[in-house]
């Protein structure tokens, strides 16, 4: 299969082997390879279109795709860019400033398995 949709941290990705992908934070160490099990689509690349060809090696799920999983490996544990949070009332003196870093997991897709 060349494609699938996953579904991690409450996102869905459509991920391809070989593609690096950042999700939300996953508690494993850098290093090591883990199946995402939560698969909602598996295709072969066409999207049933007269131009693109057939659609039908696609499989979608309800609301899984059934022993399908997509191998990864984790590349990198990081935190995203400093997001500020700033609250400002006219009038009443109030200002609140806070700063906030996302944690990430940065995987690359190994393999599709059926």
């Amino acid at each position: 299969m060349n494609f699938a949709v996953i579904k991690t941290g409450g996102k869905q990705y459509l991920v391809k082997a070989g593609d690096k992908i950042l999700i939300e934070k996953v508690n494993r160490p850098v290093g090591e390879e883990f199946d995402f099990e939560e698969v909602l689509m598996v295709g072969d690349g066409s999207t049933g279109s007269p131009q693109a060809g057939s659609a039908e090696n696609t499989q979608i799920g309800k609301p899984l795709v059934e022993d399908a999983r997509v191998r990864a490996k984790i590349i990198e544990q990081g935190r995203a860019a400093k997001k500020i949070v700033f609250k400002f009332t006219h009038k009443t003196r109030y200002k609140k400033k806070k700063g906030h870093r996302q944690p990430f997991t940065k995987v690359e897709i190994l393999r599709i398995v059926l």
